[in-house]
């Protein structure tokens, strides 16, 4: 084993990016929280990370020298680097890290270029090994489980040594990537040279290009810069049976897409080693404005027509009344907590002249729609809080609240029915497990047909809190299906959602996915279990027999 960490242990373990930003529950929230979900009891303290207990690797010295020359000794089996790449960051990930019994990878590869990725499939298929590719470890839908499959071991591949700028094109406006290539990284490899991708999801700091790729991100300056997806120009994958090349051109009619392929597949096809990306001048100026609405169908209809009219805001986003309230608390207003209206904030970038012109054409639709400005103070607020958000959630946890959430997306006509459903749902689902819990939705993704809804649950939950919050998520996707919604918008399936796809995507649908994936990875090593649910009857999937 080598000595050197890899870069997870940068991060916070058991909870969300940097140690040294985690805070305490502001005294605004604390005070307001027995208002809205009754009284909640502190847990005992999470598990210490020495204290944590994880099965020995099932990896043989035979194993660990082959993975060894394959990768330049990059390989870990370190109780502690198991841990780090035991899963993703959502509430139910937090939850059993809390805990001192725990599953992991039986080791971590970090390969440093894509021969060594390619090496390495080929190698953990004919050796029976599954590979679960780990890039930032951010997922939030089980994405990065350890699960194993049918297979002897699992490894997780650390693809952050995969990082760096190959190619920029300045004519072209496009840049190429090493897809472990953090977002910061990326940003400020192209501020150099007076460009920027523009892409910053809540995961930003920490994830990997790679990872906005698999997981077909998209980020809060969508409505200017559009989703990833729509980023990507090219790409270069390692697949168990070979490496797979794609695109270059800007358009092309030579059959279907097979770059979108891999694009949201989540490393259950092969591992994504190169990116190309469209990348754009950074912006000469920016404008911020806040507004408010009476209620969160007018701002519904604002937003719809800014989306077909084109009016061209980077950022824009809407938070309904209860989401607009806890803001309130969060800064202390707590009397104006629960009143009525909801919030937005609009961004705008570019060229200056360009830069106010699409913020007037803006500002003039979402006035004439019912909307009143607030100034630029709100906008400001947010941007400078944009990442800041899971820190609070972690805190809820510490004092035993139950904090998670969910999205999806619809057409505009849909978005009313869909978020009654889904608010209905989750109110029910705790009901029904002795709970309670307040609801949160913002819209922060528009298009001409349509938009995200983004829901945040604050809840109180009695004990088998996992068990019990499995139930109510379960009634909650078959409410977005009911109800003409997807089941993520930009979180991606994992293993959370897995069992839900036949129904969105149809049988046949779940054919193509079948069939691709037997021809790239014909023995099932790449991230079992994940997109396409492991086979009833298989072996044990997790670190435990």
């Amino acid at each position: 084993m080598t000595s050197e960490s890899t870069p997870a242990a940068t991060t916070r373990w058991n909870g969300w990016g940097d140690p040294a930003l985690a805070s305490d529950l502001p005294f605004a929230v604390r005070a307001l929280l027995p208002t809205v979900v009754g009284r909640v009891r502190k847990p005992a303290p999470a598990a210490a990370l020495a204290d944590v207990v994880v099965p020995p690797s099932r990896l043989d010295d035979e194993d660990l020298a082959t993975l060894r020359a394959l990768s330049d000794d990059a390989v870990h089996t370190d109780d502690e680097t198991r841990l780090r790449h035991a899963g993703g960051r959502s509430t139910p990930d937090l939850l059993r890290r809390r805990e001192t019994a725990q599953t992991a990878p039986d080791a971590v590869v970090s390969p440093a270029d894509h021969a060594q990725v390619q090496a390495l499939l080929a190698h953990c298929a004919a050796a029976s090994l599954a590979v679960v590719p780990f890039g930032g470890g951010t997922s939030v839908v089980g994405a990065l489980d350890p699960e194993r499959g049918a297979h002897r071991a699992v490894v997780a591949l650390d693809v952050r040594r995969l990082s760096g700028l190959l190619a920029f094109d300045e004519v072209n406006g496009e840049a190429r990537f090493l897809a472990g290539t953090t977002g910061p990284e990326a940003e400020r490899l192209l501020a150099e040279r007076g460009f920027e991708l523009g892409h910053y999801p809540q995961s930003f700091l920490y994830a990997t290009l790679g990872g906005f790729a698999s997981a077909r991100s998209s980020g809060q300056n969508s409505a200017g810069y559009g989703r990833f997806d729509t980023m990507i120009t090219s790409l270069r994958a390692a697949t168990p049976t070979g490496e797979v090349v794609l695109g270059g051109a800007p358009g092309t009619a030579a059959g279907p897409d097979l770059l979108r392929v891999f694009v949201g597949a989540e490393g259950t096809l092969g591992v994504i080693t190169e990116l190309g990306l469209r990348v754009h001048r950074t912006p000469a100026e920016r404008r911020y404005e806040g507004w408010t609405f009476p209620d969160f169908a007018t701002g519904i209809e604002a937003l719809r027509q800014v989306a077909q009219q084109g009016t061209g805001p980077t950022v824009i986003r809407l938070s309904d009344e209860t989401e607009t309230g806890i803001g309130l608390a969060q800064h202390g207003r707590i009397g104006k907590a629960l009143s009525k209206g909801c919030s937005a904030v609009t961004v705008f970038e570019g060229p200056a002249g360009i830069t106010k012109e699409r913020h007037d054409r803006t500002a003039a639709v979402l006035s004439a729609a019912g909307g009143r400005s607030t100034g630029a103070a709100p906008a400001e607020d947010w941007a400078k809080g944009r990442f800041g958000a899971p820190y609070l959630r972690d805190a809820l946890l510490d004092h035993g609240a139950f904090c998670e959430t969910l999205e999806t997306a619809t057409t505009w006509s849909h978005i009313p029915t869909l978020k009654e459903a889904v608010t209905d749902a989750l109110s029910a689902g705790f009901a029904a497990e002795d709970g309670k819990c307040l609801v949160m939705c913002h819209v922060s993704h528009i298009y001409p047909t349509g938009a995200a809804l983004y829901f945040t649950i604050v809840g109180n939950l009695p004990a088998d809190v996992l068990e019990r919050w499995q139930r109510i998520k379960a009634r909650v996707n078959d409410t977005l299906l009911a109800h003409e919604g997807t089941l993520s918008h930009h979180h991606g399936i994992g293993r959370d959602h897995a069992p839900w796809l036949a129904r969105e995507i149809g049988e046949g649908g779940m054919r193509i996915l079948r069939a691709v994936k037997d021809e790239l990875d014909p023995t099932g090593i790449m991230n079992p279990g994940a997109l396409l649910p492991v086979a009833s009857g298989s072996a044990a999937t997790t670190g435990t027999e």
